[in-house]
């Protein structure tokens, strides 16, 4: 096997990072992943760059933050901008995109070598290998019976025991078609860069009977501030919360069909949910090990975003921009080689930090068109910090996270009838972890909110990537292309490496 790393690259999808063993979380069983940190490095303070799936996943797989690629909804037309699979397939990888896919049409599809999305209307022309083993197991109508369970939200939204076999469900099917993936590429001597896209934890709440009977609703601990009065939060955090009471009848599937029952049943189902991508995982690892792979290759596991979790009473991850339980995501790296095993690293980093360290740690070229940073220092141990501040992105409000702080910006357009003088979210999550006490109105604190309101104005600035600029070269870079006069990247823009060059004094 060729000595170049292979890369696993594993997503689960809405994944709260307070819901892991080795978080502290009291209930939840998660020894794979619990194993996964000990034998590599967790970051407690990694930031998702959206909080909902199509943005988030954009940004994992180009490098670019959401201001730049532009992608804030569920589906669209094929980006002009590279991928991470087609970057390293050009240099001498073999790519695949396993599982729940999720992104805008083709754009993946194109740069790997293996696809096979498993969830029907995640991507163009849905799930036909996945349809086709179910159909083969004779499991479609169990499938769309419990899988694919509707509510008045979409997807049912209360928990229950799903009736497939774990290996037909959508992270069985994974796992298969993962490991005939890996067995190829050994084959073949050539490495891999695979990705592996469970759809747990993210509802519907259903896993398999040996992940739901592993839980009791009765016994579940709750978050602290589910019950709460939700004093100062945003008003349409507050009126979802409310819409899921009144309407807890009507979401429930099982009796009793009041909100509490609902709550503590989606908690079984979501931990459930939780332990079944474990196990998932597990297989993963034991077959990395199986065919003697293991520490030649690097193993990332992530989430898109969050969940709440049942935290402020939300049973989702919506509305998304609100809540730590949704911008934080779990974040292990694993590389023998070269990172650092059982470290808890507190450095902030980002979901778009992932292609430039792999190009690192792989002895890639970096990816011209990519805005992260560079993390293996702090896998190897590091303490400087690779980011001043990590931004979570609508394309109207943004969540700030610098240090023990949160800050939320809201326009003052959006709540301009509750809060005509302007709404914001201010939170020190040493002191307050589930954001019950938001201290955005209090006078003390309003250097706080000043300071990182310019901290976020200054990230947008120099972050930003333009088409062109008079008072800047085009780019510089091996990948940039030239266009009547102006040379960008492949995605048609320049950077802010080079926007960063300028003597802007001398220009504004």
């Amino acid at each position: 096997m060729s000595k170049r790393p292979n890369i696993l690259f594993i997503m689960s999808d809405q994944h709260n990072a307070k819901i892991m063993g080795h978080a502290g979380h009291p209930d939840v069983k998660t020894p794979n992943l619990d194993q996964l940190a000990a034998e590599g490095t967790r970051f407690e303070n990694a930031i998702s760059q959206n909080p909902i799936c199509t943005p988030s996943r954009t940004t994992y797989h180009s490098g670019q933050y959401p201001h730049n690629h532009g992608v804030y909804n569920l589906c669209g037309p094929k980006p002009k901008l590279p991928t991470v699979y087609g970057h390293f397939r050009q240099h001498g990888y073999t790519t695949g995109a396993i599982g729940k896919i999720h992104c805008p049409e083709y754009w993946i599809e194109d740069d790997v070598d293996c696809f096979r999305e498993t969830v029907p209307s995640c991507s163009i022309g849905g799930s036909p290998e996945y349809q086709a083993y179910l159909d083969e197991c004779g499991l479609s109508d169990v499938y769309l019976a419990d899988e694919k369970r509707r509510g008045p939200y979409g997807q049912s939204l209360d928990g229950y025991c799903n009736r497939l076999p774990f290996h037909a469900t959508p992270e069985g099917f994974s796992v298969e078609q993962a490991k005939s993936f890996m067995s190829q590429a050994k084959e073949g001597d050539k490495p891999f860069l695979l990705h592996v896209s469970f759809p747990r934890p993210h509802q519907t709440y259903s896993p398999t009977k040996e992940f739901w009977d592993l839980y009791d609703e009765a016994e579940i601990t709750m978050p602290p501030n589910w019950q709460w009065d939700m004093s100062h939060k945003a008003p349409h955090l507050i009126t979802t919360k409310h819409s899921f009471i009144e309407n807890a009848e009507a979401l429930s599937d099982s009796e009793p069909k009041d909100y509490d029952s609902l709550c503590r049943r989606k908690m079984r189902g979501y931990l459930g949910n939780i332990s079944l991508v474990d196990h998932a995982l597990g297989q993963l690892m034991d077959y990395l090990n199986e065919m003697g792979l293991e520490e030649n290759t690097i193993v990332i596991y992530c989430s898109d975003h969050g969940d709440y979790a049942c935290e402020h009473g939300i049973l989702e991850k919506a509305p998304g921009i609100c809540s730590d339980a949704i911008t934080r995501i779990p974040y292990i790296w694993r590389f023998p080689e070269k990172i650092q095993a059982g470290q808890n690293q507190q450095a902030i980093v980002e979901s778009v930090d992932v292609v430039p360290t792999l190009c690192q740690l792989a002895d890639v070229p970096h990816l011209e068109t990519c805005d992260g940073k560079d993390i293996s220092a702090l896998l190897q141990g590091g303490q400087n910090p690779v980011h001043a501040i990590g931004v979570t992105e609508f394309a109207w409000s943004k969540s700030v996270r610098k240090g023990d702080w949160r800050y939320v910006y809201y326009p003052k357009e959006m709540f301009a009838e509750e809060y005509p003088n302007g709404f914001g979210e201010l939170y020190n999550l040493s002191d307050d972890p589930y954001e019950m006490d938001n201290l955005y109105f209090t006078t003390e604190h309003h250097h706080k909110v000043m300071e990182l309101e310019r901290d976020l104005m200054d990230w947008l600035v120099t972050t930003t990537r333009v088409v062109g600029t008079n008072c800047a070269p085009g780019a510089q870079g091996e990948q940039s292309q030239g266009r009547y006069k102006v040379k960008t990247y492949q995605d048609g823009k320049i950077g802010y490496n080079e926007l960063s060059q300028v003597d802007w004094k001398n220009y504004l």
